[in-house]
């Protein structure tokens, strides 16, 4: 009897797991759902819905996300209820994990960046709330992280091995000519409005202005 109680045990883990991975919004609804970047600490989803566009029930851990539109979501959840959800153009959202089916009930078409977080629980870093050089305007804030929107001086600069106690995802909200070299790689040094880069916590790095100012959200992760 245990023998048989430990198979259908086991035997319901690994449909739970498999129904989880279902659940994946790049499994089973890839059409609106695009992998831009992915490592250990997080990964940072494309979200694009046409008007009257529509998914199928899927899971989200937390995450922050970051519309480059106005629009309106309908999220349809599990036990039958829904929720409407209006989500300003260059705000940011923070979203505990969650299983809903989100409809574009707006008459324009949704584009975000979703930054999902993959920590088994939130860090300890400390969040700087003024940066010299950035004009910094907080947007959404939860247990994990932190979005804050930043104008960039055209005289920014960090220097060659600069480094940070915490993650941090970078979006450009204008185009603009910023030298960002991560790591020792190349610097990208063109941006276009909703390009992403990640500079992980630790990680040797330095920002250079092109210039002119520059618009951004900050998503740092503790």
């Amino acid at each position: 009897m245990k023998a048989l109680q430990a198979v259908l045990a086991l035997t319901l883990v690994f449909s739970w797991s498999g129904a989880t991975l279902a659940q994946d919004p790049l499994k089973v609804d890839p059409t609106h759902y695009k992998v831009i970047l992915e490592n250990a600490s997080v990964r940072v989803l494309k979200i694009d819905y046409p008007a009257g566009g529509k998914s199928v029930m899927h899971q989200h851990p937390d995450a922050i996300v970051v519309p480059l539109v106005a629009s309106t979501v309908q999220f349809n959840l599990p036990d039958g209820k829904s929720q409407t959800q209006e989500l300003p153009i260059d705000s940011a959202l923070y979203t505990p994990a969650a299983t809903h089916n989100p409809s574009n009930i707006g008459s324009t078409a949704i584009s975000a960046i979703l930054v999902e977080f993959k920590g088994a629980a939130p860090g300890k870093a400390t969040i700087p709330t003024t940066r010299d050089g950035l004009t910094v305007k907080p947007l959404a804030e939860g247990p994990r992280a932190v979005a804050q929107r930043v104008t960039m001086d055209p005289k920014f600069n960090e220097p060659a091995g600069s480094k940070h106690d915490y993650d941090q995802v970078v979006i450009a909200l204008s185009p603009g000519q910023v030298a960002l070299a991560i790591d020792g790689k190349p610097a990208k040094t063109s941006w276009a409005r909703g390009d992403v880069a990640f500079i992980g916590r630790g990680t040797a790095h330095e920002t250079k202005s092109g210039g002119k100012p520059m618009d951004l959200v900050l998503v740092a992760i503790r």
